[in-house]
């Protein structure tokens, strides 16, 4: 990742992705903004330092995607950031919000690599950034579709990875804890390591620039949730299941 280069990052208008997105903007990245908000694509393509452009785009909707796709050729990377979120537990099954989470978190993930990978597997060249959640590393109560969504995200980053690891296409998931956003206002208890989006930008930022497969952050906090995969499983439910 350097100046001059071209990203296209899906999930850009606000909280992670627009912090990112100025981030990046700031070292000289070109960038093709996407999210399904084109008022707010335009107001962050205003702001920024480097050149960039406006691609309003849905990623449930697969031909939309491809067109977007077409319509911003040639990339040196993307970084999907795009999601929804709505805390959830099990007795509280909301239908349209569960499958809205996995159709835009996960399966969105995958139409948009589906438009762009291919492309750069057969140049040998490209980055490729994920960004999963500290919460898809095992079942958690009260995240119905959220955590389910975000695992299959880190899954499908795996799967790339393991396509990619001897070519030049570059592969990197990401995995942040709590940041304070309009999504997480949602949640009605207390989020341990909490971040803001500038915060957790410079995060995602810096492991961009690494050569680490993944990047699980705050640190401290994500070394509780890759402890518990070793946990046996009726040792993990009883810890963490909820009571």
């Amino acid at each position: 990742m350097q100046a001059g280069q071209r990203y296209w990052l899906v999930g850009a208008s606000e909280g992670l992705g627009r912090a990112v997105a100025e981030k990046l903007s700031a070292r000289g990245v070109e960038l093709a903004l996407s999210a399904r908000s084109e008022d707010r694509l335009k107001d962050l393509s205003d702001s920024l330092p480097s050149a960039s452009t406006v691609h309003p785009l849905d990623v449930r909707n697969l031909d939309e995607v491809r067109k977007v796709a077409g319509e911003i050729g040639p990339l040196d990377g993307v970084i999907f950031v795009a999601g929804v979120y709505w805390p959830m537990a099990a007795a509280d099954w909301d239908g349209e919000a569960v499958e809205a989470m996995c159709d835009i978190n996960f399966t969105g993930a995958a139409r948009v690599m589906g438009a762009v990978v291919p492309q750069m597997i057969a140049q040998d060249r490209g980055h490729v950034v994920l960004i999963g959640s500290l919460s898809g590393f095992r079942g958690l109560p009260g995240a119905i579709g959220y955590g389910a969504s975000k695992a299959g995200v880190m899954h499908l980053a795996e799967n790339l990875h393991a396509e990619t690891v001897r070519t030049n296409v570059k592969v990197q998931l990401v995995n942040p804890g709590f940041i304070k956003t309009r999504l997480t206002d949602k949640n009605d208890f207390k989020m341990p390591f909490v971040m803001g989006p500038e915060q957790a930008a410079d995060h995602v930022v810096a492991a961009m620039q690494s050569r680490r497969f993944q990047t699980n952050f705050p640190r401290v906090f994500s070394w509780l949730f890759r402890g518990a995969n070793f946990l046996p499983a009726p040792l993990y439910y009883r810890l963490f299941g909820k009571g």
